[in-house]
Formats: C-alpha cells, sequence, structure tokens
C-alpha cells in the first residue's frame, strides 16, 4: 500500500492520528500483519478506495507485529481487524478479507458522501409527504451522478406518489441490479404492475366491481386502483377477498399482489403484519 493512500501509524501516533482526528472526520483502521495471508488480500482494496473515499473518510493502518499496545487495548484477537472511529470511538467493524464491493458498502452505509446525505433528505422529505421537496433534493443528486441508485428509487417513488406510472417504471428499471437499492425497486416495479391493472381509477373501477362482483378481475382492478392512491388497506381488504373466493385465480395474483403491498409499507409495518396473519389464516 501507498502511504500516500493508506497511512502507517504507531501505538505512539494512535491517539493523534485516530482518536483525536476521528473527532473531525471519521478515521478507518487497518489492524494487520505483514505474515498474515487474508491481510495482504484486503490491503490492495483498502488502496484502492482510499482515495476515491477521501472527502469522507481517512484510512490508516498499523502492524501488529510492531505495535501490540494498541491491538491489546482494543481486544484483537484475529486479523485483518477493520475499526471505523468518530469522536474517539469505534462505531463500525468487521473482521476478515472481504470483496471491494462489501468494503465499499460499509464505507457506504457508516460514512454517506454529500450526494448519499442529500438521498437522505429528500427521502425524509418524501416520507412526510413533501413531494416537491423531495423532488428536488433527489433531483440535484441524480443531476450530479445519473446512475445513483438511491435517488433514482427515490426519483421514482415520487413519481408513483404523483400517479406517473410510466416515469416510476422507467427510473426504478434503472437501478442497479447490483445495488442495495435493487429489491426496492423491483417492488416497485410491481407495484407499478399492480396500479396499472387499476388505470381506470377508483370510480370506474369501484363501480365496474360492483356492477360484476363475481368477476375477480373488476375486484382485482379495483384493488389496484385503491393502491396507486396508497389506501392500501382498502386494496389488501379487496385482494383478501379473492383469495378467500378462489386462491388459485391468475395464478395467485392476489395473494402475490398482498406480497407486493407489503413491500411497499413495510413488512414490519402494523399494515402488513395484521393483514400477513390474515392471510395465514386463510391459506
Amino acid at each position: 500500500m501507498s502511504e500516500a493512500a493508506v497511512r502507517d501509524i504507531t501505538d505512539e501516533t494512535f491517539q493523534a492520528e485516530v482518536l483525536a482526528r476521528s473527532h473531525s472526520v471519521p478515521v478507518l483502521v487497518d489492524f494487520w500483519a505483514p505474515w498474515c495471508g487474508p491481510c495482504r488480500m484486503l490491503g490492495p482494496v483498502l488502496e484502492r478506495l482510499a482515495p476515491q473515499v477521501a472527502d469522507r473518510v481517512e484510512i490508516v493502518r498499523i502492524n501488529t507485529e510492531d505495535n501490540q499496545a494498541t491491538p491489546a487495548q482494543y481486544q484483537i484477537s484475529g486479523i485483518p481487524a477493520v475499526k471505523l472511529f468518530r469522536a474517539g470511538e469505534v462505531v463500525a467493524e468487521f473482521v476478515g478479507a472481504q470483496p471491494e464491493a462489501q468494503v465499499r458498502a460499509f464505507l457506504d452505509r457508516h460514512c454517506p458522501s454529500a450526494l448519499d446525505q442529500r438521498v437522505v433528505e429528500g427521502q425524509s422529505a418524501l416520507a412526510r409527504g413533501e413531494l416537491d421537496a423531495a423532488a428536488k433534493a433527489l433531483g440535484e443528486v441524480q443531476a450530479a451522478r445519473a446512475d445513483h441508485p438511491g435517488a433514482l428509487l427515490g426519483l421514482a417513488q415520487v413519481a408513483y406518489a404523483r400517479g406517473a406510472m410510466d416515469d416510476a417504471l422507467a427510473l426504478a428499471q434503472r437501478v442497479s441490479p447490483r445495488s442495495d437499492e435493487a429489491d426496492q425497486a423491483q417492488h416497485l416495479v410491481e407495484l407499478v404492475d399492480l396500479a396499472r391493472a387499476g388505470a381506470a381509477g377508483i370510480e370506474a373501477t369501484s363501480a365496474a366491481s360492483r356492477a360484476a362482483p363475481d368477476d375477480p378481475a373488476a375486484r382485482f382492478a379495483y384493488a389496484g386502483a385503491l393502491a396507486a392512491a396508497s389506501r392500501w388497506s382498502e386494496a389488501l381488504d379487496e385482494l383478501l377477498a379473492l383469495v378467500e373466493r378462489d386462491r388459485r385465480w391468475n395464478h395467485e395474483a392476489a395473494r402475490k399482489a398482498m406480497l407486493v403491498i407489503f413491500a411497499a409499507v413495510g413488512v414490519q409495518s402494523p399494515v402488513a403484519q395484521a393483514y400477513r396473519r390474515k392471510l395465514a389464516v386463510l391459506l
């Protein structure tokens, strides 16, 4: 590893280079040794990443053979051991050689970039129902980095909330399948498909369902219209009734649609948990 990318520190410099410095910027410490094979695998990964993340985290390393006081203080029993310090405290860590993608994900999770922080602001605005503010924040991120998965997903969610299903689908499909947001993007694609079943709108699909109470397609369309309006409980009631009547209709479309809504509202949310219990009773 080049010293320009990852600095070497010692027991004597640990206080200044890590504990004190971490009050200004997060510091990632790699506890390693020259004889350690996994250390030699992880080292180049950290060296490659260090210049890329220099604006949000500093990466240093300490040789545990030459410096034993600090490893003992932090009870290092296996190497490589990587600890992230913030404000003088360990806030996250991992042990063993990790692929570059996992190390990058670790850093993104615990040391978000300015763009990532802006995405969080956009998502918070979206959660409050402030669609214009969310679109502004997420749009700024997407303008700076066109393929940012968090921005693309957030903008897709904004488009869905506005009823712009074509835009929501196009944005969700651009989210990288290798990103942490991939599953949410796929759930949104499925949610758009459900909403499209009720594209005629709540009034029209409700009237059609009442006019043909034995037509599962009409009831499914009504559920889709309710879902498009984020009237989740009402949509789930309709879908649950379809499952009760004929769970195998259209390759179990109603049951699958309920799972899509559970993902949309959060599988641990009170709505999802209540209807999962109801669905389990039927099945």
